[in-house]
């Protein structure tokens, strides 16, 4: 398993390699890097919720545009 070793502040948006604090602000840091994709997540439907308002915006441009 990888560690990784940079992390970005969230308050001020430096990079550092402390795992705590930042040491410029004192804000706290976290792993600036995206988690793993993969196509066989089976988790997906927990991590993303559904928005059936996107649903109703999307037939709405879709009716703008016949007009």
């Amino acid at each position: 398993m990888v560690k990784w070793l940079l992390r970005r502040c969230k308050d001020c948006g430096k990079y550092t390699l402390h795992l705590d604090l930042c040491p410029n602000c004192g804000g706290n840091v976290r792993v600036p890097h995206p988690a793993k994709f993969s196509l066989d997540d089976k988790y997906v439907k927990y991590r993303i919720p559904t928005r059936p308002e996107e649903d109703l915006v999307l037939d709405l441009q879709k009716e703008r545009r016949k007009d």
